[in-house]
């Protein structure tokens, strides 16, 4: 039987499928596309490219986004929220991984009877 190919609605559920505009994340963010062109000259998020040539965003990378913008609104200067969610980034990870390996830990450990 061979391979289901994906079906477009699919990537509705992918949080990393590239569905937005630069526009229309821009509107979504209350922002500006000049905001997201920094954000990405910073390396905070990387757009994957049309077959055009323009900028299409992720619901993951518009969170992301999200919260440089507020870390900007609040009077952090763009490079340092940048890296202020790189940092928040990388730590959740590494949490979720260190659950990860505890919890096969815990499913690997021989029970005692009491």
């Amino acid at each position: 039987m061979p391979a289901a190919t994906p079906r477009p609605a699919d990537n509705l559920d992918d949080d990393d499928y590239p569905a937005y505009t630069m526009g229309r994340a821009a509107d979504m963010l209350g922002t500006t596309p000049a905001f997201l062109r920094t954000l990405g000259e910073h390396r905070l998020i990387t757009p994957l490219r049309s077959e055009g040539g323009h900028r299409r965003y992720s619901r993951y990378q518009l969170r992301i986004a999200a919260r440089a913008r507020e870390l900007v609104d609040q009077g952090t200067p763009i490079e340092a929220a940048c890296r202020i969610v790189i940092l928040e980034d990388q730590l959740e990870e590494a949490r979720r991984i260190n659950e990860q390996l505890r919890a096969q830990g815990r499913e690997s450990q021989p029970r005692t009877s009491a």
